[in-house]
């Protein structure tokens, strides 16, 4: 009964954490199926995220710390929803009027969601690091990671071999949690994958109600490719990677 009891307190603390995401992809299902007066949809979930970043930040849920990291994983995540769609990865087909080179602006905020994710998390389970590598090791392979999203177009896509890196950097590192009073631990690398698949979830329920479209998805909604799984999870540890590496900067989290 303690553990069922656990696994419902921690369920309700991720549940919590994960406000801005649900508030998003429940503004792309009202959306999708109730045209709303005035603007072109994708405006209207650029301004409903820019409410709900005003609330939370006016209501406490988010410190104005936090704030900053969610603004850079928004640049972060634009500045690839960019690249990413004048190569044709996929398209946002509809139209909008704060859309810049064929990227609405709301899309910036599915990346921050993510942000705001990991920190809401980190805060309400008391999120702690064991033997996490140095900053000269981290700070390199979060870059690199995140320029093969980029440079795969023109080179050999490394994901594979960075994913190895991954694995040999954080063999030995732990995160611990606290969930009612008691600590509990899992491998980095463990919670890098759990919450890259949970995201690929989330991916397949965005693209069904047209958060955006990939090409075999023009004519009719099918599944995100199992492939996609792996680019999320190396978005996840970039993601995990610059949060870990910022409030450790702060000397939020002990080096070892």
């Amino acid at each position: 009964m303690r553990g069922l009891k656990q696994l419902v307190h921690f369920g309700w603390e991720q549940a919590l954490s994960c406000l801005f995401p649900v508030v998003i992809f429940a503004s792309l299902a009202l959306t999708k199926f109730i045209p709303l007066p005035f603007f072109p949809r994708y405006d209207w979930l650029l301004l409903i995220c820019l409410l709900m970043q005003w609330w939370m930040v006016r209501s406490g849920l988010e410190t104005r710390d936090e704030l900053k990291v969610i603004t850079l994983f928004h640049l972060i995540g634009l500045a690839l929803e960019l690249f990413k769609t004048q190569m044709g990865s996929w398209s946002y087909p509809e139209e909008g009027y704060f859309k810049f080179f064929g990227v609405p602006l709301y899309s910036g905020f599915m990346y921050a969601s993510v942000a705001s994710y990991l920190c809401q998390a980190w805060r309400r389970l008391r999120v702690d690091l064991i033997k996490w590598p140095p900053f000269l090791i981290v700070v390199p392979l979060a870059s690199a990671i995140y320029l093969n999203f980029f440079t795969h177009h023109y080179w050999i896509d490394v994901r594979w071999w960075l994913s190895g890196l991954v694995i040999v950097v954080f063999w030995r590192s732990w995160v611990t949690y606290e969930v009612d009073g008691s600590r509990y631990r899992m491998p980095v690398a463990l919670s890098f994958v759990l919450i890259g698949f949970f995201i690929w979830v989330a991916e397949n329920i965005a693209t069904f109600f047209g958060a955006w479209e990939y090409p075999n998805q023009t004519d009719a909604w099918s599944l995100v490719h199992v492939g996609k799984v792996s680019s999320w999870l190396l978005l996840v540890i970039v993601s995990f990677l610059i949060v870990a590496t910022l409030k450790q900067v702060k000397g939020r989290i002990p080096t070892e």
